[in-house]
C-alpha cells in the first residue's frame, strides 16, 4: 500500500483530482485545510524582521490557503493515478500544487 498525499495550492481543481480519485477506485480520502510556512509567515505578526516584511511583499494573497488530500492506495495502481492528476492541468503552471507517496507497512482499524 501506499499513501498518496496531494497539497493543493488551487482550490479550483479539487473537484477534478476527487472525480480522478472516485473513476480510479479510491475508496476514500481525508481532506484537511493547509497553510504552507511561507503563507503562515506573511500573515504572522513577523514585521519586525527585515527578511519576512520582504517575503510578505512577494507571497501577499498568492495562495494563502491549501487543501491536502491523503489517501491509501494499491501499490499497483500509484502511477496510473498520479498520471491521470498530472493530466487534468493542461499545462504546466507553478504554484498549482505538489504530490508525494509513502510506503505504508501497516493499517490497523481503531475497533475490537
Amino acid at each position: 500500500m501506499v499513501n498518496l498525499v496531494i497539497v493543493l495550492n488551487k482550490q479550483e481543481y479539487l473537484d477534478d483530482i476527487l472525480t480522478v480519485l472516485v473513476e480510479n477506485n479510491v475508496k476514500g480520502a481525508t481532506i484537511i485545510d493547509s497553510q504552507g510556512m511561507g503563507s503562515a509567515i506573511v500573515s504572522g505578526d513577523y514585521r519586525n524582521i527585515p527578511l519576512f516584511g520582504s517575503l510578505r511583499n512577494i507571497i501577499h494573497d498568492k495562495h494563502p490557503y491549501s487543501k491536502t488530500i491523503f489517501t491509501v492506495v494499491k501499490e499497483e495502481i500509484v502511477e496510473d493515478l498520479i498520471k491521470a492528476i498530472k493530466d487534468i492541468f493542461p499545462e504546466k503552471k507553478p504554484g498549482i500544487g505538489f504530490m508525494f507517496t509513502m510506503p505504508v507497512n501497516n493499517i490497523y482499524l481503531l475497533d475490537k
